[in-house]
């Protein structure tokens, strides 16, 4: 299965790609939002995309909402991953479409758990 990490920070994109990597998964890469949408729609079968909140162009939420606003990319799981830690955040992604919620610093455990809730296979 494909994934796709949206973050704009290149290390983070690193860690979380050879985690994905590791549990199993062809692993493409975005530096923010609107990147991230445009590798999501040219791309087959993206089944996974890691997205961090605070982002340019466009963050987290707005890029979870527009994907759950279109019809084309339904069946995408959407897993925000990110280091804002208040309860109102997390309800706003949950609410905004999120499937699951990491909190940042992450680990290939904490991946591989919700990977498993949301059902997805793992290596």
């Amino acid at each position: 299965m494909k994934a796709l990490v949206v973050d704009d920070s290149r290390v983070a994109r690193e860690i979380l790609g050879d985690i994905l990597v590791d549990l199993g998964f062809d692993v493409l890469k975005a530096a923010d939002g609107l990147e991230g949408l445009q590798v999501l729609r040219q791309s087959d079968k993206v089944g996974l995309v890691l997205v961090d909140w605070v982002m340019p162009e466009m963050d987290g939420v707005d890029f979870i909402r527009t994907v759950r606003a279109d019809p084309t990319l339904d069946g995408v799981r959407l897993m925000m991953v990110t280091t804002q830690t208040e309860m109102p955040k997390v309800a706003t992604a949950l609410d905004s479409g999120a499937d699951e919620y990491v909190m940042k610093p992450v680990t290939k455990d904490m991946i591989e758990e919700k990977l498993k809730v949301l059902g997805l296979p793992v290596a």
